[in-house]
């Protein structure tokens, strides 16, 4: 599956999220860190809700961008 992941840029790093995936974030020092450890943690997380017996959220989320006047 392939999961939407939002990268921001901090003080310290980058952080990163799921909009599909409540809960699941990484960060790191860099894009690529903050990347790679989003995959570790989202592979994580959806081994816990396979444990759990929850059901496996379906990708839905979607970026774009939009001109606006500034």
């Amino acid at each position: 599956m392939r999961y939407l992941i939002v990268v921001e840029e901090t003080d310290t790093g980058f952080s990163a999220y799921s909009p599909d995936l409540a809960g699941c974030v990484a960060t790191g020092i860099s894009k690529e860190d903050v990347e790679t450890n989003m995959k570790e943690a989202i592979e994580f997380h959806l081994e816990g809700l396979r444990e759990e017996g929850i059901a496996i959220p379906v990708p839905h989320s979607y970026s774009q961008y939009l001109e606006v006047s500034a």
